[in-house]
């Protein structure tokens, strides 16, 4: 049973990454990749090979996954309703109760 790792989307503060590094739990940004820019579809694949849960305020990601297009995982959340301590706090939660196994093509709503 594999720990959850997160890829964060460029829409999603740096900051949300650093504090889960702080707490022990892998977290990469397309901004910290320099990959800003790319497809979503370029984002959700790199995600999945590499085997990180992709979190995002964009809902592209969202159609993507009802189109069939597999995935490790995604975690949505609303920019204007979700701010960098709810991630934080949900994304701890999350890394807690799944495993990388039980995310995998499930969407998770924070």
């Amino acid at each position: 049973m594999a720990t959850i790792k997160f890829f964060l989307d460029e829409n999603m503060p740096v900051a949300v990454a650093e504090q889960l590094r702080r707490r022990g739990i892998a977290a990469i940004t397309v901004t910290e990749l320099g990959l800003k820019g790319e497809s979503d579809l370029a984002h959700l694949k790199r995600a999945e090979e590499s085997g990180f849960v992709f979190c995002t305020h964009d809902a592209d990601l969202l159609d993507l996954a009802g189109q069939g297009v597999t995935h490790a995982g995604i975690i949505f959340g609303q920019q204007e309703l979700h701010g960098i301590g709810d991630w934080v706090e949900f994304l701890v939660l999350v890394n807690a109760v799944l495993t990388a196994e039980e995310m995998i093509d499930k969407i998770e709503f924070i």
